[in-house]
């Protein structure tokens, strides 16, 4: 017997409610109930960063969070940031420096990335921030243990760090 609830969320600016199975993953209901196939499901366990959205202002790895967790929440997903015509300057950073290889990992990465800049700036540390009472710098190191968590198996990694630097310093 499977229990059942109603939960709203905001996705992308579109309010949505959806009455889903109570164990049904956030990316679950974004892939296959509203059919937002941007966000990748990569390994399933919160190990890879594939499935990586913004939500409430914070990027979370959707497959470890339940839907209902969300209720009332606001939700941007890669679909929610750009389109092909009007790209945000992320998704155009990573275009410019080939952050991407195959691209399965790239939606995952962009949210996060574009979350880790608001992180900075918003002063909240990092494992390796090395004063807490100092305004955190933009350095290669704060960037790569931020980003530490979405994975890129075809080693697009120093691309992706040309992407993120360029919109930090306001290029694109």
């Amino acid at each position: 017997m499977a229990f059942t609830s109603t939960v709203s969320l905001t996705i992308n600016g579109q309010k949505h409610r959806l009455t889903l199975d109570n164990r049904t993953t956030l990316l679950d209901a974004l892939r296959e109930h509203l059919h937002l196939t941007g966000t990748k499901k990569g390994c399933d366990h919160g190990q890879c960063g594939a499935c990586t959205v913004i939500a409430g202002g914070r990027r979370i790895n959707s497959c470890l969070s339940l839907a209902l967790m969300h209720d009332g929440d606001e939700i941007t997903t890669i679909e929610g940031l750009g389109q092909p015509e009007n790209l945000h300057p992320m998704q155009a950073a990573f275009v410019r420096h080939d952050g991407f290889q195959c691209g399965y990992c790239t939606p995952g990465q962009i949210c996060s990335s574009v979350a880790v800049l608001e992180e900075i700036e918003a002063g909240i540390p990092s494992h390796v921030t090395d004063d807490l009472t100092a305004r955190i710098a933009l350095s290669p190191e704060e960037v790569r243990e931020r980003m530490s968590g979405n994975i890129c198996r075809c080693g697009a990694y120093s691309n992706i760090l040309d992407a993120i630097f360029e919109v930090a310093e306001g290029k694109s």
